[in-house]
């Protein structure tokens, strides 16, 4: 594994792509997912603009970690590679990607399977293994297999492939734009584990 990929691997966010479970029992509701911009950081808590517009204040967990993501590239999706796709049903048949994330090796499996996902209305997250990767004049896609089922979902030019890589504390400054799997209490009270930010330009497309 490249030492980059291996250095953020310990602040991965590994409920992404996963399904929902309830967290009801024990005053916990079902995964919040957060995405936004940094208002105020204080080393224990977040303070997000979500795109929703609203302003929310988020609990960071004893231990929390922390990765950014960087820009890779389709050509960079090889088979046998495990991936995270979210992807919308397209007009004529099949899926298009609205953005794809390679897992490095450590994490292949993580959350395997076809789910329900809110970037857009109706998209869904695709974790899979790639069986084979196409570029070609006429368009971009890959066939992904999970569960015994494949899936193929084309990649249109200008869909964000990114895949993990490390940050820091000090990249949650004011404005930087985030992506946050987060549990809402009963109460109200939000709390997370792990922040994804956007470095170098790169944002979490996820």
């Amino acid at each position: 594994m490249p030492s980059f990929l291996a250095a953020a691997v310990v602040g991965l966010p590994l409920a992404l792509g996963l399904a929902s479970p309830a967290f009801a029992e024990g005053g916990k509701t079902d995964p919040l997912r957060v995405r936004g911009t940094v208002v105020d950081f204080d080393g224990q808590a977040l303070t997000v603009k979500t795109r929703e517009g609203a302003t929310v204040d988020i609990a960071l967990a004893p231990g929390w970690k922390i990765s950014s993501v960087a820009r890779a590239d389709v050509a960079d999706i090889k088979p046998g590679d495990f991936v995270g796709i979210a992807s919308l049903p397209a007009a004529n048949g099949g899926d298009d990607a609205l953005e794809v994330v390679i897992f490095p090796p450590a994490l292949k499996g993580t959350g395997e399977g076809s789910h329900g996902w809110d970037l857009q209305p109706n998209s869904t997250m695709t974790n899979a293994t790639v069986a084979d990767a196409v570029t070609n004049v006429n368009g971009r896609s890959v066939t992904v297999a999970y569960h015994g089922q494949e899936k193929k979902i084309a990649i249109p030019e200008g869909t964000p492939v990114v895949t993990f890589a490390p940050a820091t504390e000090a990249d949650l400054k004011p404005g930087a734009v985030v992506f946050i799997i987060a549990e809402k209490a009963l109460d109200g009270a939000i709390t997370a584990e792990r922040v994804v930010v956007g470095t170098n330009g790169v944002v979490p497309p996820m």
